[in-house]
């Protein structure tokens, strides 16, 4: 199935068909190029000369320069940052970032991070309520660096690498219902397509969020999102010396409910030593082996599926 919703579809022979028992009719007037190189940028107007072009030495020599040796020099131009529209200028901004992906960089202040973003939001003219929430396993996450998000007001959320696309888009969700739009939606994460921008798509298609992207490394393709700003995580984190880490000065913009929440047992917490003191836990470890176990059955029950009907003969 088709991430984008659709008004209507075609098989491509049936809708060569449609047109089938008509009589053709001739366009008059002057028509624009029809034919176009893109390797060599040439637009020609016959299809005799088109063909003539493309068995060409000239032709051959920009294939091969233009080969996808140039791909980060196209996929630079993708990341286009627009600024904000008058909806969206004021309007609450809710970022949902994977840890595990984007990890704190060795050495960075953690009070920084959610400055820094802010900063970059600013930049594009957007002053509305900021929610940052950073998903990831806590446990291997140093303490100074939790205590110093939380200190700024993110919330941390514990998820373990198994289930955290499910749990984010399933907040992320839950979040939707509560804040329809004007509101902007941003993804921190090399893993985008792992549910979380399919079900994403639908969102923006039929009720216009607006979305940011960030990322670790420049994506191979582009995604099926449109968006509205993107930025490499590592230059996302760059500020100005002069910004002070206060979370009073922070505090203006930002919305922290749910500061503590472990999203493996369902619980949250009010404190940052409750959270920490759960995460050590034997009522967590018994949670999250009983998570990896019912993982581990549905893998096996899938391939045990996949494995009945190939000896049925069945095709896929």
């Amino acid at each position: 199935m088709s991430i984008l919703v659709t008004s209507a579809k075609w098989l491509w022979e049936s809708l060569l068909d449609n047109n089938k028992d008509e009589t053709t009719t001739t366009t008059t007037g002057e028509l624009s190029a029809m034919f176009y190189c893109k390797p060599c940028e040439l637009h020609v107007r016959r299809l005799e000369g088109f063909r003539k072009h493309l068995w060409s030495l000239k032709h051959a020599v920009q294939e091969v320069r233009n080969s996808c040796t140039q791909l980060d020099l196209v996929t630079r131009k993708w990341a286009k940052n627009y600024a904000a529209k008058p909806e969206h200028a004021t309007a609450k901004i809710a970022v949902w970032w994977d840890m595990d992906d984007c990890p704190i960089p060795e050495g960075y202040d953690a009070r920084q991070v959610r400055p820094s973003i802010e900063a970059a939001f600013e930049k594009l003219g957007y002053s509305g309520p900021v929610s940052i929430t950073a998903y990831g396993d806590h446990k291997r996450t140093p303490t100074r660096l939790l205590r110093g998000l939380s200190s700024t007001g993110v919330a941390l959320a514990q998820t373990i690498r198994q289930v955290i696309y499910k749990r984010m888009n399933a907040y992320l969700m839950e979040w939707r219902d509560d804040n329809p739009p004007p509101a902007t939606i941003m993804l921190i994460s090399d893993h985008m397509d792992d549910g979380i921008s399919r079900s994403l798509v639908y969102e923006q298609q039929l009720k216009k969020y607006n979305i940011f992207l960030a990322y670790s490394y420049r994506p191979y393709k582009m995604s099926a999102l449109v968006t509205s700003a993107e930025w490499l995580w590592e230059s996302l984190l760059e500020v100005s010396e002069t910004t002070t880490p206060v979370l009073d000065k922070c505090s203006e913009r930002s919305e922290s409910t749910g500061m503590f929440s472990c999203k493996v047992c369902f619980d949250g917490y009010k404190s940052f030593d409750d959270f920490r003191k759960h995460l050590s836990s034997d009522d967590h470890a018994s949670f999250v082996a009983s998570v990896l176990s019912l993982i581990r059955l549905n893998q096996q029950n899938r391939g045990y599926s996949i494995l009945r009907d190939l000896r049925k003969g069945r095709t896929f």
